[in-house]
């Protein structure tokens, strides 16, 4: 049985909204977006690759889906580390707008009910699924227990609003730290497993 492995890139006070680009996801009048990228280095890339390169496939929702699929196709030499994978290994796609088939490589929709096809996903052999970013699709899966693992960079930003990764549901998830890192950067690369404690 596989893992679904939620990877996520998040500020210290639990932003994810728009890692990577000003443009990213200015909603709800978000002005930070790009706040990541200051703290990627030699050793925070070579974990973000080893993760990515390590996955036996990709749990991806729409927006990511769309993002990742306008990029990655055409990504440059230097991004081909990440490229590749993203590229070549499955990718499960949760949506109810988008329609099959879908047009990125190796892409295929997620039908009916998300929670029982990534159990069913789970069930499978192979390599850990990847949640990446996606955050509507991992806190489903959260909320049907189907996260095994989460990896998170925190970055030593507090970014005081914008979409945060954990929501108010009164749920309280017990995890077990199984491995940290300080980076140059003063982020922190963590592993957390989930506990029946």
């Amino acid at each position: 049985m596989r893992k679904v492995v939620a990877f996520e890139f998040m500020s210290l006070d639990g932003v994810i909204q728009a890692p990577a680009y000003a443009d990213e996801d200015t909603s709800n009048g978000f002005r930070h977006g790009g706040w990541h990228r200051r703290f990627l280095d030699e050793r925070s890339m070579k974990w973000a690759i080893e993760n990515i390169s390590r996955a036996g496939g990709f749990l991806l929702g729409r927006g990511t889906y769309e993002m990742f699929a306008a990029h990655w196709p055409n990504a440059s030499e230097e991004e081909q580390p990440l490229a590749r994978p993203l590229n070549t290994l499955p990718k499960y796609v949760a949506s109810k707008t988008l329609e099959a088939p879908l047009a990125w490589q190796n892409s295929k929709l997620l039908e009916g009910d998300v929670a029982g096809a990534v159990a069913a996903l789970k069930r499978e052999d192979g390599g850990d699924l990847l949640a990446i970013g996606t955050p509507m699709l991992v806190q489903t899966l959260f909320d049907h227990d189907l996260v095994d693992e989460l990896r998170v960079m925190i970055d030593p930003v507090i970014l005081g609003g914008g979409k945060r990764f954990f929501r108010d549901d009164g749920i309280c998830r017990r995890l077990a730290l199984v491995s940290s890192e300080r980076t140059p950067t003063g982020a922190i690369l963590a592993t957390y497993a989930r506990t029946n404690g």
